[in-house]
């Protein structure tokens, strides 16, 4: 019996397509022809829903699974993140791990007690008598503000006519005495002033304070329910591997606490539909639909890894069992020499290949630094000066002692020190030369992409020139005036800045055999000598 949600494929259509010797890596991966074929077939459906045409707009990530049932026949099944028209289960799709949305479940349960809270913590904050007692307050402040500062002015205009009496009659003894105690009953007068106002505005922070303590212990109470509520569901989001072991989501992150959502993106949904209907994975992909979310970087039709912080060690157990391609990005270049361009009793300048880590990651130990320590055990110190990307070549400069790098990370820090990088964007640039200045974090729900922020990011700034245009490509030099994690990469992809992803940008653009960026020239003071020094690198593309 075939799956309600299997979609077969047509063999003719399929015919010349050969299988994949192995299962996607799902978190660094070229999309197999297979898995385009079926994205393609859920991209017609899609079209044709125009119920669903205004939320896929605002963008939505999108999955397929191709698989092969229990007689060989080859298919799919498609699934999309979170919800789609506030629901979990359409029949094109595949079901939820876990139906949150079933009406006695724990999810509606713990919901309707969480918005009970939340209503009555909003109520507090909206009730009369809170808005009596912040008027009250302002009243009371501004009361005790125009009565002390006429009680200033008053004071001050006292003062000066005894200034004036002494300094322009001769004054008894009495009258002085006098004149001192008016002085002195001023002041007292105006500490009282200040007192009883400060008394009455006191009274009302005490009561609004106490108001104010009651909102925060039932913020607390429902913050505690809610994590509470996370756990439970957690416990219920039972998943499989293709060995047949079966654990829940809170076991698989134990002892961490999941991220909020865990479970609802695409990956896991579609193996784990595979996996309780006896068919067999043969490859996947994600891709995105819509417009991009704000300050993401996410392209319509463009395919994407898995993200890490949800779905990594859920997918690390349930592809355990299948023959899995192996991750590139934990795969040393071994085929690759770390050629050094430029090296004396000071510092080295090598060109890194792209794929090998600058310095040695969780995954892997090889490295340009783990190189060089072996070809130079001279080098003390800290040596590493800056880092590349683990996709991208080029020029990288080590210290061979702890002057040295002090000195060239002073330099780093001032911005002296030029870097020159060269560039393929995917597409054709309108313009000649110009600037990208938008400010970047992290993406903390989905490292290790980095987001816009204008309120919260790191000021980044690159300058760019475009070298040439041919066949659809841009070849640019991108000069970097900061030095964000990424930088490149989204100013060249975010729409707010170039719109034009680099080629081969996994993370940004469209997957290729490698990410067409290179360090090409590097231009520094020499620490030693005072020289200024400029080391570059010739492109291989």
């Amino acid at each position: 019996m075939t799956p309600s949600r299997l979609h077969l494929l047509d063999t003719a259509a399929v015919a010349g397509i050969e299988l994949p010797k192995q299962f996607t890596w799902p978190f660094h991966y070229v999309p197999h022809p297979l898995a385009t074929f079926a994205a393609s077939r859920v991209n017609s459906y899609i079209s044709c829903q125009q119920q669903w045409h205004d939320e896929l707009r605002r963008g939505k990530m999108l999955g397929v699974l191709v698989v092969s049932d229990t007689v060989g026949r080859l298919g799919f099944v498609a699934a999309f993140s979170g919800l789609l028209a506030g629901r979990n289960d359409h029949d094109y799709f595949v079901p939820p791990i876990y139906d949150l949305l079933a009406k006695d479940g724990v999810f509606k349960t713990g919901e309707e007690q969480l918005n009970a809270m939340s209503r009555h913590i909003s109520g507090l904050e909206e009730s009369a008598e809170r808005a009596a007692l912040l008027r009250n307050l302002t009243d009371a402040q501004e009361a005790m503000q125009r009565e002390v500062e006429a009680a200033k002015q008053a004071i001050t205009v006292a003062k000066e006519r005894r200034h004036e009496l002494r300094a322009t009659q001769a004054l008894s003894d009495s009258k002085q005495q006098a004149l001192l105690l008016e002085s002195q009953h001023e002041k007292a007068e105006y500490k009282r002033l200040r007192k009883r106002h400060q008394a009455i505005i006191d009274d009302i922070q005490r009561q609004l304070g106490a108001l104010d303590d009651e909102i925060a212990q039932h913020r607390r109470q429902r913050h505690a329910l809610s994590e509470r509520l996370q756990q439970q569901l957690f416990a219920l989001y039972t998943v499989h591997n293709a060995r047949g072991e079966c654990r829940n989501v809170a076991s698989i992150f134990a002892p961490a606490i999941p991220p909020g959502g865990t479970g609802e993106c695409c990956a896991p949904k579609l193996l784990e539909y595979a996996y309780r209907n006896a068919l067999r994975p043969v490859c996947m992909a994600e891709w995105w639909w819509g417009d991009s979310p704000q300050g993401e970087v996410r392209r319509h039709g463009h395919y994407y890894p898995a993200c890490r912080s949800k779905c990594l060690p859920m997918l690390t157990f349930m592809l355990q069992g299948l023959d899995v391609e192996a991750n590139q990005l934990a795969t040393p270049v071994r085929d690759a020499e770390l050629h050094e361009l430029y090296d004396d009793a000071w510092l080295t300048v090598v060109d890194k290949p792209a794929g090998m880590l600058s310095v040695p990651g969780k995954l892997m130990d090889d490295s340009a630094y783990t190189r060089y320590r072996e070809r130079h055990p001279e080098a003390t110190g800290p040596i590493v000066v800056h880092r590349l990307d683990q996709e991208t070549s080029g020029l990288l400069v080590f210290a061979k002692d702890k002057a040295t790098h002090k000195a060239l990370q002073e330099q780093f820090a001032k911005h002296d020190i030029e870097k020159c990088y060269i560039a393929l964007l995917d597409g054709i640039l309108a313009s000649d030369e110009g600037e990208v200045e938008l400010p970047m974090r992290p993406n903390v729900d989905d490292r290790p992409r980095q987001m816009i922020d204008h309120e919260h990011g790191r000021p980044a700034l690159t300058l760019y020139r475009v070298l040439a245009r041919e066949n659809g490509v841009t070849r640019v030099l991108l000069r970097p005036l900061t030095g964000r994690t990424h930088q490149l990469r989204v100013h060249a992809s975010h729409h707010a800045g170039l719109n034009t992803p680099i080629v081969g940008d996994r993370l940004y653009g469209t997957p290729a055999a490698r990410l067409m960026l290179h360090a090409a020239s590097i231009t520094l003071t020499h620490p030693a000598t005072g020289e200024r020094i400029t080391i570059e690198s010739t492109p291989p593309f």
